[in-house]
Parts: structure tokens; sequence; C-alpha cells
């Protein structure tokens, strides 16, 4: 297996920023993540996408399908499911909800794996399980490149593993010692 992610390596390929960013979660930070930056680089995309595999198969996970929601798990989530030689779905915003991309589905029972790149509250995670799960498939596991929830597994009972656990403060809008 290839060496662990570092916060080093995402530095090294610029995916690690300092300085005011408003995350999609709504909040804001002095670090930011962006991890397509470092998945830009195919032999560390398919280094990240062979550990989570790695730790997927550790945890007794049998997914069927692999889906991540896009833009930012497509890389991922791919690299992933080619490590574990299996089918990659992904899902998209419109109207304002997150649903399945166009013509893709699951099965009913159907184990999914759900493979992200940065976990900062879990919000878009859990929405795509919520629609796997409305789907009939069953969730077995959750993966991503960073955990920054300041929380071990925050899809507790449920597998999770992230190559990369983090502490960057965040705070709301009205709490952020950055605005000026």
């Amino acid at each position: 297996m290839s060496a662990p992610l570092t916060l080093d390596d995402l530095s090294a390929t610029g995916a690690h920023r300092r300085g005011h960013f408003l995350l999609s979660s709504g909040l804001h930070s002095g670090d930011y993540l962006q991890c397509a930056l470092h998945l830009a680089h195919p032999r560390r995309a398919e280094a990240a996408g062979r550990q989570l595999a790695a730790a997927i198969r550790a945890s007794g996970a049998r997914p069927e399908l692999v889906v991540g929601p896009a833009m930012g798990a497509l890389i991922i989530g791919h690299e992933t499911a080619r490590a574990l030689d299996l089918p990659f779905l992904f899902t998209e915003r419109a109207d304002g909800s997150m649903c399945l991309r166009r013509g893709f589905a699951v099965a009913p029972g159907q184990p999914v794996v759900v493979i992200e790149d940065v976990i900062t509250t879990g919000k878009s995670t859990l929405e795509v399980i919520a629609i796997l799960e409305e789907a009939g498939a069953e969730v077995v596991a959750v993966g991503s490149l960073a955990n920054r929830t300041g929380q071990p597994n925050p899809f507790a009972p449920m597998a999770y593993h992230a190559l990369l656990e983090l502490s960057f403060p965040t705070w709301r809008a009205e709490e952020c010692p950055l605005c000026g």
C-alpha cells in the first residue's frame, strides 16, 4: 500500500490553502481543501482510491456499487470504484435538490458505498445517503479523502474511513473572527 495521505501532500499540490473561505456548508474557515488539485495528479488519485478501497474491504463492507456527489467526488469516487472493480454512479444538483444523475439507478437492497472528497458537516453526504435509501439501496459504508468534522465517525454506526483527519476551526458568519 502507498504511504498515508498527509496535509503536507495536499499542500504540495496546492490543495490545502490558507486565508478566509466560505465553505459549501455555509461556514467560514481559515483553511480550505481543494482536493481536485491533489486528485489532478493521476498517480496520487489512484493511490488515494486504492487506500479507500482497502479501508472499505477491511471494514467488512461488501458494496456492489460506489456513489459520489458531483463535482467533488467524481475523481476519488471513480478511483475507489476502479480499485474495488465496481461501477461508479454520481449525483448532481437539479433545481436545488440532490438526485442521481439522469440514467443512473440503484436496485432495491443493493449494497452501496458513498465516497466524498471532504466531509465538513456531512450534509451533502447525508443527502446522498437519503437519496440512495429512498431508492431502496443499502448504504454499507462511507469514505472520504479528508474528515474535518471533528468526529471520528460522523456516520456511526455505519462504517466510515477518511484518509486524513483534520481539525480546522470553522465559524458561522456572525462569529467569524476573519470577517473584517
